[in-house]
Order: structure tokens, then sequence, then C-alpha cells
């Protein structure tokens, strides 16, 4: 059976071998967590370095949206990686012109991810931030209503 250690390292163990007590599980779950942890905020520090040495203006690599490409709208993510690109340059105002929404929810998907973040590093049993339902409800108004404004006015 494998099994890892602190370390986040792979370990053998047989099927007849004692089982680790409760508090090295814990332990060991909380550190598979803390690692995991690290990994995503390393990725998306990353993203933002590949975004800041890459701009989406002059790169190609970065993938096209598939409603726009076939059906000729922008949905509500289109000009949003343009967005992010411009707001680590530090230019609100294009990255608002690119997408607005984005630029107004980003800051919300921010604290959720980093209270998402501390809950990780924290010792105990791990849940995901609940927003409640009318905020959801609310953004995915926000969503419809802005795709619809942005596709209908000039």
């Amino acid at each position: 059976m494998l099994m890892r250690d602190a370390g986040c390292n792979p370990i053998w163990r047989s099927r007849g071998a004692p089982q680790p007590p409760a508090e090295s599980r814990t332990a060991s779950a909380l550190t598979r967590r803390r690692c995991l942890a690290n990994l995503l905020l390393a990725g998306a520090l990353l993203l933002c370095a590949a975004l800041l040495l890459y701009p989406p203006e002059q790169a190609s690599f970065y993938p096209t949206c598939p409603i726009h490409q076939y059906l000729h709208i922008d949905c509500p993510g289109c000009g949003a990686t343009r967005a992010l690109a411009a707001l680590l340059r530090g230019r609100l105002m294009d990255a608002a012109r690119l997408n607005a929404l984005f630029v107004l929810l980003l800051p919300v998907a921010l604290a959720g991810a980093i209270e998402s973040y501390r809950r990780a590093l924290r010792p105990g049993s791990f849940r995901w931030p609940q927003p409640p339902a009318p905020a959801i409800h609310a953004t995915l108004a926000a969503a419809a209503i802005f795709t619809i404004a942005r596709n209908l006015l000039p």
C-alpha cells in the first residue's frame, strides 16, 4: 500500500503492517494539504510571471475563446487574460476596457483565494469558503447582463 510521509514522499507499507496513530495521519494530511496549497500558489505566481514576460498582445500561444471563435460574440470571460496582464502592468483603465466584469470581481476572487490558502495552512479539517446563495445568483445575473450589454452596445 502506498502512503506518504510528512515530506510528501511515497512510502510502501504492507497490508499487515500496523497503521500509524490518528495524530500522525492528521499531521500527514495537513502536510499534504500544505504542499498542495503552496504548489497552487507557486503555479499562480508563475502564470502571472508568464503574463508579464509574454503579454497576450505579443504572444500567440494563449488559447482563443471558443464562444467568440464559433458564435462571434464576447462571453463574460473574453478579454480576462489581457485584462489581467494590463492589471499586472498597472494599467487599470486598459484592464477595465478589456473586461470590466473581471476587474470588478477580481478582488472578491482574490479574497476567496487568500481565505482558502489560509484555511489550507491551518491545522484541523479544511472547508472551502461558502459564499451565500444570493451572492452566487447576483454574480451569475451580473455576468449575464454584462454579456448582453457588451455584445449589444457599441
